[in-house]
């Protein structure tokens, strides 16, 4: 058993095993107990199963507040909160790509988890190349925080505009080459036909696969957001990859409450776009103040502030109208 005790990314194997075993057992529990039958998630469900996901992070925050300390703990917090509110403008994306398509909320769900499966890996794959990056060249870390900025920028500027998911990059080069059926079939990603020119059976893409691969494009260009964003908290790939997992893990629960309010929050895009340029300014503030860096707490403060005014105001700008009704295509949130 000594291999539980060796050191892996700065933490011994042990806290690295718990942490997956404990994913695990959320994602046998979703698909095997609450999800075994396909159906729709309504808002109530939703918010209900995003509550227990979010207690669930914060139950693991205080776990790493204990045993590590509390300036990891609190940058344990701090990322959580970044990479659920971050995860909020990837539900704006996800809500358009199942409107293209004409996904039925029955079948989403089916999507949205594959979709975190696919997260873990990739997700891990990119902090742990970011961390061996960051380690042996610190001042990548200002290359991060400029992205940042820029980033949240550019997001300011594009507010207001819709983004086209026909012209995706990943939809044309899959329609091109591979065969595609023009209907769904229930919650197929594959399907045997009849080959229109031979006659003879074939395997054929459907469009829910098609939605699962625009799903993970998505995820992936979020996460050059959101990686940095974190590194930018903590260089600590424990504590940078367990914030960012358990944010996403209930990020599909979350979907189906925040996919039917979205006409509510008309600011979200702007606080989270001041929320990047915030953290980006954070490494070069720090610089500027002689400081090693600015102190966990304030940086919390500072994201629970900005997150805040958004959405209040967002409410505040929406008072008085009515929420969509719990059955409502998400296309008609955003």
């Amino acid at each position: 058993m000594e291999f539980l005790y060796l050191d892996f990314l700065g933490k011994p194997g042990w806290m690295w095993l718990a942490f997956v075993s404990v994913v695990l057992v959320l994602l046998v529990f979703d698909l095997g107990v609450l999800h075994r039958k396909p159906h729709e998630i309504g808002i109530r469900e939703s918010f209900l199963l995003s509550g227990f996901y979010i207690a669930l992070g914060l139950a693991f925050g205080a776990w790493v507040w204990w045993s590590l300390g509390p300036e990891l703990g609190l940058a344990y917090i701090t990322g959580f909160v970044i990479e659920k509110s971050l995860a909020m403008d990837n539900i704006f994306v996800i809500a358009m790509i199942f409107a293209y398509f004409h996904i039925p909320r029955i079948h989403q769900h089916r999507v949205l988890v594959w979709g975190i499966i696919g997260v873990l890996v990739l997700r891990g794959i990119m902090i742990a190349a970011g961390a061996a990056i960051v380690s042996e060249f610190s001042w990548v870390l200002y290359i991060f925080a400029a992205f940042l900025i820029l980033t949240g920028i550019k997001m300011i500027m594009m507010a207001d505009k819709e983004q086209d998911v026909g012209n995706n990059p990943v939809l044309r080069l899959a329609r091109k080459y591979l065969p595609v059926t023009d209907e769904l079939h229930g919650d197929r990603f594959l399907v045997k036909l009849p080959d229109p020119t031979t006659g003879k059976l074939k395997t054929f893409v459907t469009p829910l696969l098609l939605a699962l691969l625009l799903v993970e494009f998505a995820d992936v260009i979020f996460a050059v957001d959101s990686v940095p964003a974190i590194f930018a908290i903590t260089t600590d790939p424990y504590i940078v990859y367990t914030s960012n997992i358990f944010a996403i893990l209930g990020l599909r629960a979350l979907y189906f409450a925040l996919a039917a309010l979205m006409h509510r929050f008309v600011y979200l895009k702007y606080a989270l776009a001041s929320l990047l340029i915030f953290i980006g300014s954070k490494i070069f503030l720090a610089d500027m103040l002689g400081l090693a860096k600015i102190p966990p707490a304030v940086s919390l403060g500072v994201t629970f502030l900005i997150l805040a005014v958004g959405i209040g105001a967002s409410l505040w700008k929406t008072r008085g109208q009515d929420p969509l009704p719990p059955d409502a295509e998400p296309a008609r949130g955003h």
